[in-house]
Formats: structure tokens, C-alpha cells, sequence
């Protein structure tokens, strides 16, 4: 719909470097960066509006906040690997892990603007079709709706963002200082007041709207 397939596969994958930054850094980064996913023949392609940083050992609302565990395991790879979890068995979320090897740090994947594959997204999320605008804004609009749009599951823990079929990419899209909003992390219950989610202001795709 907005994106062809030859144009997205020309994308190289981010740098190593990109995710060995501060996390915070990192996070504001993602924003409007392009995840890119072919799998079981189907291709995807969406920008990040919306992420949630999470700072490992220091972080009493992290996942690696008490150290290596089977299931965080890939919390404390290299940066730039994939972190996927299953939230209170419903959903599965998709982070970026950031940092040198053994840090525990990563940013949780929020919300995204759908750029490819729309039509397989609605289906996997059984939306109605053809897309209304509330549909497109809904399609991504939450890290679950994302996982499960995109067919994301525990098999992906442990990847790297760098492979030909599944890599974060630079859109071309900077965004402004200005543009970029920040407010606490929503629905965790300790480290509250800390404002570790970014995205970008005014976007309709946001999992929560922007009060800003």
C-alpha cells in the first residue's frame, strides 16, 4: 500500500553500533525506523511511533532486574538482538536489547505505522477488511497487536536485527527534538514516575493518545 518489496529489500540492516549506545539514546533513535519481516512468505514493513526504554539491573521495572533467567536470557546478548517474551500468557512483546553483552538492557517496541502488508496484518489480527481509517490506526497500535500482526512469537527470541528477512532500517525519516514526546511507562507497577517512553507527538498510531 505505501511501500513496494524491492524498494524495502534495498535497506541494509542498522549497525551493530546503533544499539550499543545509551539505552535512552537508543530508544529516542528507534523512532521512526523501519522493522522489515518476510516470513512464511508473507513480507512486512512498519515505522516505529512509540517505545519504552528499560534499564536492566538499575531498573526494578525490567525483566533483567534480578538477573539472567531462562526466559530473559537474550536480555543479556549484544545489543541489536531480539528480546521477545510472553506477557501475562496473552500477548508476546518484542524489545530491542541494547548495550554491550551482559547488560540486561533493552527497549520495548510499543507501536508502529503498518507500511507493508497491511492486508495480512488485519488478517492475523482478524480485522475487518478492506482497512478502515480506525482500522489502519488500530492495526499496530500496542506491542501485542504488533507480535500478532506480524506473526512474532517466542521463535524469534535470540534473533539479530541484521538478517536479510528480518532487520530494523533507517527510513530516511529523522525526527526532530521537537517531535519527540516522553511520559512514564505504561502498565508496569514499580519504577512508575520514571518517563522512559518515547514517541513521536501527534502521531494517530499511538497505543495510548498524546496528551502533549
Amino acid at each position: 500500500m505505501y511501500w513496494s518489496l524491492s524498494l524495502t529489500k534495498e535497506f541494509s540492516p542498522l549497525p551493530q553500533t546503533f544499539y550499543l549506545r545509551n539505552t535512552l539514546l537508543v530508544a529516542k533513535s528507534l523512532l521512526g525506523k523501519g522493522l522489515f519481516l518476510s516470513h512464511k512468505k508473507n513480507n512486512f514493513l512498519c515505522q516505529i511511533v512509540e517505545v519504552e526504554a528499560y534499564l536492566g539491573k538499575e531498573d526494578p521495572a525490567s525483566h533483567a532486574f534480578k538477573g539472567p533467567t531462562p526466559r530473559n536470557l537474550s536480555m543479556f546478548k549484544m545489543g541489536g538482538t531480539c528480546y521477545v517474551y510472553l506477557s501475562y500468557g496473552l500477548n508476546y512483546c518484542m524489545n530491542v536489547v541494547t548495550g554491550i553483552e551482559g547488560t540486561g538492557n533493552a527497549v520495548l517496541i510499543r507501536a508502529a505505522i503498518p507500511l507493508l502488508g497491511l492486508e495480512i496484518m488485519a488478517k492475523n489480527r482478524s480485522i475487518s477488511r478492506p482497512l478502515t481509517k480506525k482500522g489502519l490506526k488500530n492495526l499496530l497500535s500496542g506491542p501485542g497487536k504488533i507480535t500478532q500482526a506480524l506473526g512474532i512469537d517466542r521463535n524469534f527470541d535470540g534473533l539479530s536485527f541484521d538478517q536479510s528477512t528480518f532487520k530494523i532500517v533507517d527510513l530516511n525519516h529523522e525526527i526532530p527534538k521537537h517531535q519527540i514526546g516522553l511520559s512514564p511507562r505504561i502498565g508496569i507497577s514499580k519504577a512508575k514516575e520514571e518517563n522512559f517512553r518515547f514517541y513521536i507527538k501527534q502521531s494517530e498510531f499511538l497505543s495510548r493518545p498524546d496528551r502533549a
